[in-house]
């Protein structure tokens, strides 16, 4: 897809707004991201300590295909949505629901054809066998995620970021760790429990989002399935699914290849390692469902120096997060690996590869979340040669490890350590690409990152020599305070630290943003 050209002279920049309504979404799903945190840690307790690592590793295998289909069947309306609602704008709000209801209804066509044909072939799921005859119920899912990515969206296009913190960083991960504690100690439910807590957290999600999208939107009015405009749709919609798939896919992907050529503890081991790295991974999405409306009006008015510059300010501020948290969980990667128990600590290489895949795909996802809408073949092109590329590596590294006789650590750590290689490379393609079309450019990396970086890693290995309880419960603190100190200092300047004033972006008017 061709740069798109203004169709008017680029209206009077309104850098300021975009700003502030890019920092306040920020900071809403970056208080999601903690709540996210302390919501995940009971989950990871519970399946660590009361199901152990083989039956972990089956859920977490059996998990990797549903949440990619249903990614898929979601049709890319998580950034999709964005750009139908407005080139639709000036419409009456019954009109934008009637567009939202149109994607509901393809999604459900298409995620129930799914769900019945796992139903019908179900081996996939299962490359290391199942827990319980439950597990099959796993498929009910499918409908339900791919919903709530559309219902999400729809909020998000309102500056409505509070309701994605609620499903995704309250409802889902309490739900799932108190059904799993729960289903644990109920007769008959025990081998089942973490599929049935999966389900259950999924439906709470749906559930917490569709309340506020019908307060917003409403039922539908006057409104027809109309299948050429769905058709058209589905096929407008492939590079963007094939964007999402693939950017998600990188994340499982391993997980899927560890269930062929590994055991199911290997796949255990890399699951819990993942689920802490996958921390950074949910804070650089804290921006996406803001950035796409922000990005869709600038596209509209051919505003390409401001997409630059959002890209610039965002990706900073998502990397020197990003890097924060990971020296944050990584120095420590013993001891934090050691808290789901001995046989974790043997994770501790794949979390530190986790940790820094997620630092270099930070250029990569902005650059994306642009590029989905002004080169949508040829960014879904690069992200099919990354993720071939992962795979490629994944398996080569997973046998070598594996012919050299090392343990399930080790072949966790390869899987670990593709993974980050690829990201790198997803990342580096994508800006070059986008630079390009931009005429500008958008580099997220700043020198001070380093400065910050070594400070803390100095503070860090010298906790490394104490008890894990006071490197936990000490030296945390220490690295994260040492790291924020210097970044603060010498890396914000006063548009960066705008992310962290308390100030309200001004409202969208009744139009679309």
């Amino acid at each position: 897809m061709s740069q798109p050209q203004a169709d008017s002279a680029p209206a009077p920049e309104k850098g300021g707004d975009d700003l502030a309504t890019l920092a306040k979404g920020g900071r809403t799903n970056t208080m999601g991201f903690a709540i996210r945190l302390v919501a995940r840690i009971p989950f990871l307790v519970i399946a660590t300590r009361l199901y152990g690592a083989e039956a972990l590793g089956r859920f977490a295998s059996a998990m990797v295909l549903i949440e990619i289909i249903a990614l898929i069947c979601s049709l890319g309306e998580k950034r999709g949505l964005a750009q139908r609602l407005s080139e639709g704008a000036g419409e009456d709000r019954s009109a934008e629901a009637n567009l939202v209801y149109d994607g509901i209804a393809l999604a459900l066509i298409y995620s129930g054809a799914a769900a019945l044909l796992l139903l019908a072939f179900p081996e996939p799921m299962f490359p290391n066998g199942t827990n319980s005859a439950w597990d099959i119920w796993l498929v009910a899912t499918i409908p339900a995620f791919a919903v709530t990515e559309i219902l999400l969206a729809a909020q998000a296009y309102r500056f409505d970021i509070a309701t994605t913190v609620r499903a995704r960083a309250i409802v889902e991960p309490w739900t799932i760790s108190i059904a799993a504690g729960v289903f644990f100690y109920l007769p008959g439910t025990r081998d089942a429990g973490l599929a049935l807590a999966f389900i259950a957290s999924i439906y709470a999600g749906l559930l917490t989002a569709a309340w506020p999208f019908l307060r917003t939107y409403g039922l539908p009015r006057n409104w027809t399935p109309r299948l050429r405009a769905m058709l058209a749709m589905s096929t407008r919609a492939f590079p963007l699914v094939g964007a999402d798939a693939i950017e998600r896919g990188t994340r499982l992907l391993d997980i899927f290849i560890l269930g062929l050529f590994a055991p199911p503890q290997a796949v255990g081991i890399y699951y819990a390692a993942q689920q802490i790295a996958s921390l950074p991974q949910k804070l650089k999405t804290s921006f996406e469902p803001i950035l796409s409306p922000v990005i869709t009006k600038n596209l509209r008015i051919g505003n390409m120096g401001a997409i630059a510059a959002q890209v610039r300010q965002v990706g900073f501020w998502i990397i020197a997060l990003q890097l924060g948290i990971a020296l944050v969980l990584g120095l420590p990667g013993e001891a934090v690996m050691g808290l789901w128990g001995p046989d974790y600590v043997a994770g501790t290489a794949a979390l530190a590869f986790l940790l820094a895949a997620e630092v270099v795909a930070s250029m990569a996802v902005v650059s994306e979340s642009v590029l989905v809408y002004i080169a949508r073949k040829r960014n879904l092109a690069i992200s099919v040669g990354v993720i071939a590329l992962q795979a490629g590596l994944t398996i080569a590294l997973i046998i070598a490890v594996r012919n050299a006789g090392l343990g399930e650590g080790y072949q966790a750590a390869g899987a670990a350590g593709a993974l980050m290689i690829a990201l790198a490379v997803s990342s580096l393609v994508k800006a070059l690409l986008l630079k390009h079309l931009l005429g500008a450019a958008v580099s997220n990396w700043r020198w001070p990152l380093v400065h910050a970086a070594g400070a803390a890693v100095v503070v860090g290995y010298a906790f490394t020599f104490l008890p894990e309880w006071i490197e936990l419960v000490f030296g945390i603190p220490a690295v994260l305070g040492t790291y924020a100190l210097v970044i603060w200092r010498r890396g914000f300047g006063e548009e960066d630290k705008v992310l962290f004033r308390k100030q309200v972006a001004p409202p969208p008017d009744s139009a679309a943003p």
